[in-house]
């Protein structure tokens, strides 16, 4: 594949399957599938996209279709998603894309803090330009559609007043924006690259501010 021209036709119909039996033997029969209609239309159109993101963010990756079980509950073998990102370490800030039963979602910011990334996130939100600045750039988001999620503490973490002014902000331990689009003809046209060119565009704010405040984890995962 040259270029991006939309998701296979039947890339919703094998994730389907998948929900419906996520076993060896439907990946097996299916996998050419995963290959043609999944896989290799997302690597296109991550390969598109790095031109312009993965500048100040790395190399773009297709994230792997196997779960990590080891220390799961749920044992089933297979992610019912595919998703891709361009990031230069998880949490600083990041472009992602997934295709799945819901359709096309993207999203960005801070997930999966480490220690060391959510002190300096806390540090940085405390000081009013930079709390304040995160949060015209969260209320924007929203504004334009996009949906703000987290984890969050229900209280003031350890060494921060209740009062805070930015005590909503500062109980979050991730804070990111995710937007998402049902499966419809744009999933499988060369529009759908537009569509997810747009939406980074508008979290490209989000993710410099991350970038520049939360930055790449330095202990390891």
């Amino acid at each position: 594949m040259t270029g991006f021209q939309g998701f296979g036709e039947y890339a919703i119909d094998f994730y389907d399957g998948l929900v419906a039996d996520n076993s060896k033997a439907y990946w097996d029969a299916n996998k050419a599938t995963y290959e043609t209609d999944v896989r290799a239309p997302m690597q296109a159109l991550l390969g598109e996209l790095e031109k312009e993101f993965g500048a100040e963010f790395g190399r773009a990756k297709v994230f792997r279709p196997f779960r990590d079980v080891r220390f799961a509950k749920d044992k089933t073998p297979y992610k019912t998603h595919c998703g891709g990102v361009i990031e230069a370490g998880r949490g600083g800030g990041a472009y992602y894309v997934e295709v799945g039963p819901a359709g096309l979602r993207v999203g960005g910011g801070c997930f999966h803090l480490a220690a060391d990334q959510l002190a300096r996130f806390r540090a940085a939100v405390a000081e009013e330009i930079h709390g304040d600045a995160l949060r015209a750039i969260l209320a924007k988001l929203e504004r334009s559609g996009w949906e703000i999620l987290g984890d969050r503490l229900r209280t003031a973490p350890r060494g921060y007043p209740k009062d805070h002014p930015r005590i909503d902000l500062l109980q979050y331990r991730s804070v990111y924006a995710v937007r998402v689009w049902e499966p419809d003809d744009t999933l499988h046209e060369r529009g759908c690259l537009t569509r997810v060119r747009t939406a980074w565009r508008q979290l490209r704010v989000f993710n410099e501010w991350s970038r520049d405040h939360v930055g790449v984890s330095e202990v390891a995962r």
